[in-house]
This record gives C-alpha cells, structure tokens and sequence, in this order.
C-alpha cells in the first residue's frame, strides 16, 4: 500500500513539474554574414545592416586608410558615434576597415623594419581604441601589386611581421583583428600567407570577386571552378571556421572594344539598367554568374556582368562542399533584397 501510493505521489509530481516546464524558445539562427559599409554609400549601407542583422555578425565600416608609417587618415565621417551605436544596439560586432596607397617597395621598406613597423601598429592601435570599436579589417591590397618575386617575398615576410604585431595588441585589449585577403589561385595572391595569417588572425576574409576587373575584357567576377580552387588551397591552410568568403554585390559595365574601364555598377543598379535598356537576363552556366548584352544610343555595344541573389546561391553550394560557413559582402546598400534570402537559405 506505501509502495503504491508513494508511485502514484511520484507520477503525480512528475505530471505537475512536466505540465509546469516552460517549452523551451527555438535557437536564433546562427549569424554567419559579416558585410562592408562604404562611407560613400552609409546611410543606405546603414539602413540595410538594421534590416538584416539577425543575419550579421559584423559591420566594417569603410572608414580609415594609411598613407605612410604614421598616417591612419579616416574618410568622410568616420568614427560616427550614431552608426555605431546603432549596430552595436542590434548586437553587431564593429570592426572598421583600414586599406593603405603605399606601394610595394614602400610597405616592403616599412615593415620590415622593426621601429617603423611598431610605429605604424601603434597608429592602427590608436584607430582601435578611438571609439568603442571591436576590433580592426586590415584590407592592404596596393602592397601586393608587383611582378617582382623577391620584392613579393619581402611583401610577405613583412606583412607577416606586421600582423603578428598587431594582433597580439589588439587580442590584449579584447579586441578582434581581422584581415582581409585576396584569393589564392595559380599565381595570384602570392603576397599572402595564409598558412601564418590564419594562425594569428581571428578571421581571414577572402574577396571572391574581380576574377575579372574593369581594365580587362569583359567577364564573370566569379565562378564556381574559381571558387573551388581558391577554397581548396584556403581550406588545406586555415581552419574552416576562421574563413569568410566575400560575395559580390555589384558588377561591371564594359564598353566592347573601347579598351577604357568599365563602369562600376551595384546589383541594384544594373538590374535597372537591364530593365531600362530592355535587355534579355542570362545566367551563365560555366560561371554562375548573370549577365546581359546591349547597344546605347551612340551605337556602342556594352557587356554587363554582376552578381545577384541567383548567382550567389551557385557560389553558396561551393563553399558548403568546402565545409565554410563563414560570408561576407562587398557591400551594405548594393545589394538586391533577395541575396539576403539567397544567404538565409545556404
């Protein structure tokens, strides 16, 4: 009898505390987008970045650039306490972008030696610590532009100098340090090591556009056999979870045969453009990407090639083959509404 009704005490319990258990709230999708915010365009940028930031983890503003060891100039209205506090107030992390204009024997001059190096660390560290930033982008790119291999090579070393320095300063105050690569394919990205970059960076974002420029013949700014390169070589040397591939939302417009340069279009612009000018939409099998062909009105012929929710999606598939999570965009106030279904749906 004190055995049944001590069972029938327990289940009676046990029912209560079950019927009293608050079920529990469904997992916040994980944040897998980090996006530049061009301080041309920062108001719309901005406006995009509120909409989507359950989709964002970081905002990089593009808002610093050096210009010599010293020098850490910011853009027109860097440092915006109200962009900041806005992003920081949806939960995004703020992570300002720092490009640089000197070129290779300069910055092969400068970080390799010792003083100028740390000097040039402390101007960035000074940047760091300006507002309530979460760390810094390092985006040198200009650095990298020289078909001399042993200046190439002490472009590298150098970097690499630099990047341990700064990181370790920025990691002591609590504060990221990203860098901001381009793809490694043939012999492309050669000034960058990705092996040692990944080691001291928390992440390493990888520009997966311009396979064609606009000083070039016309063509894709991507493609899945690109992808599927450049990730093979990113994945055998960094850990998956420090990478991030940035997709294209913008495009070029060439003028056949003219040899000038094309004119930059984002994606909302030149899908406009292909409605005005009553163009047929392409998307290019070998590639991923779309694409359209017409003729303006002083007879030119023009080719335009840009990225859209449709060419993200086959470059999407690339990366989860790959096992990378990790995506950025170039950038914040370019892109078709779409993309941000394209990213959701990865």
């Amino acid at each position: 009898m004190k055995t049944a009704l001590h069972a029938a005490l327990v289940a009676a319990a046990l029912l209560t505390v079950t019927a009293a258990a608050p079920v529990p709230a469904p997992a916040a999708p994980a944040r897998t987008t980090s996006a530049w915010l061009p301080w041309w365009n920062i108001e719309a940028g901005y406006r995009d970045a509120l909409a989507h930031a359950d989709q964002l983890h970081t905002v990089s503003p593009f808002w610093y650039a050096t210009s010599s060891a010293t020098t850490v100039a910011g853009e027109t209205g860097a440092g915006d306490r109200r962009i900041i506090d806005g992003l920081h107030a949806k939960g995004l992390q703020v992570v300002p972008t720092v490009t640089e204009s000197l070129r290779a024997p300069a910055m092969a001059e400068l970080m390799n030696d010792p003083v100028r190096r740390t000097a040039h660390v402390d101007a960035l560290v000074t940047v760091a610590t300006s507002r309530s930033y979460d760390g810094l982008d390092l985006d040198y790119e200009v650095m990298t532009e020289t078909p001399d291999a042993a200046l190439r090579e002490r472009v590298r070393t150098g970097y690499n100098a630099l990047t341990s320095e700064l990181c370790a300063r920025l990691h002591a105050l609590r504060k990221s340090c990203v860098v901001t690569v381009m793809p490694r394919t043939g012999d492309e990205g050669l000034a960058f090591d990705y092996a040692h970059l990944g080691s001291v960076a928390d992440r390493l974002r990888i520009m997966g556009y311009n396979l064609h420029n606009a000083l070039e013949a016309p063509g894709p700014l991507s493609s899945t056999a690109w992808y599927d390169e450049f990730l093979t070589y990113a994945t055998a040397h960094v850990p998956r979870d420090k990478l991030e591939v940035a997709l294209a939302a913008y495009g070029w417009n060439w003028t056949v045969g003219s040899g000038a340069r094309a004119g930059h279009v984002t994606a909302l612009e030149a899908e406009a453009l292909r409605l005005d000018v009553d163009a047929d939409y392409e998307l290019d099998a070998a590639s991923g990407t779309p694409h359209f062909a017409y003729t303006d009105e002083d007879g030119d012929e023009h080719q335009v090639w840009y990225q859209d929710a449709n060419g993200a999606a086959t470059h999407l598939a690339v990366l989860a083959r790959h096992g990378v999570r990790g995506t950025g965009l170039w950038a914040l106030g370019f892109e078709e509404p779409e993309l941000w279904d394209a990213l959701a749906g990865r």
